[in-house]
């Protein structure tokens, strides 16, 4: 499988920084806009649905899940839009000042590109200031957002579309995600190979529960396995 390969994609949120240091510090957010976020969250997992159906949005994508929250919530969509845009897509940013990586991710990724391998990135959320705050800008040669691509993973496209902003075909990226349902099945579903990152309550499953072609649990398993 290795020969094959010739990049690595990764996703971003879980995958390169723990989730649980970021959602500590969300806790205060969470708890003042517990309503706003179980109506999003409801939302996008009607997209999710309905993507399941091969119907994607329309639209902007975002207009589209602002409408989809505004009904659920019973309120007008433009001002609610804008809402989410302050709170949810740029008020959280600034959080990732003061999160840390995983331990050998910066490592891994020079090794990686020093080996030759092109190096993208897919997340579900914009992730560009998020990289500035991780220290995570100048390794990449393609950065996407799914919902920029009309799509929520784990739908096919986003994976295609990062693909083609690789140059490469999808059977030579080996994707890297720390969630089964959506990004080893989404880079799967899409021709790519998978590697899934565990954590310590998903670590219990093996190779053949998560389908995966590649499973670790530290960075330098990961750099071990791809150049050694």
């Amino acid at each position: 499988m290795r020969g094959e390969i010739k990049g690595i994609g990764f996703d971003l949120d879980g995958t390169l920084y723990p989730n649980y240091r970021f959602n500590l510090k969300l806790l205060p957010f969470l708890f003042k806009e517990t309503r706003l976020l179980t109506a999003f969250g409801k939302a996008r997992s009607i997209i999710r649905k309905e993507q399941n159906q091969n119907r994607l949005p329309k639209n902007d994508f975002y207009a589209y899940q602002a409408e989809i929250t505004a009904k659920i919530l019973s309120v007008e969509p433009k001002p609610l839009r804008e809402k989410i845009d302050k709170l949810i897509y740029r008020g959280w940013e600034p959080i990732f000042k003061n999160v840390r990586l995983f331990k050998n991710v910066l490592e891994t990724l020079n090794a990686l590109r020093n080996a030759g391998y092109k190096l993208g990135l897919l997340s579900d959320f914009p992730p560009e200031a998020k990289l500035g705050f991780l220290n995570l800008n100048g390794y990449w040669d393609a950065v996407l957002c799914s919902e920029q691509c009309n799509a929520l993973k784990p739908h096919p496209l986003p994976f295609f579309q990062l693909a083609d902003a690789m140059s490469l075909p999808p059977e030579q990226i080996l994707y890297v995600g720390n969630s089964l349902s959506y990004d080893v099945a989404g880079a799967a579903c899409a021709g790519m190979k998978t590697a899934w990152i565990k954590n310590v309550f998903t670590a219990g499953g093996g190779l053949k529960k998560t389908k995966a072609d590649f499973s670790f649990s530290n960075y330098r398993q990961l750099h071990d396995f791809m150049l050694n």
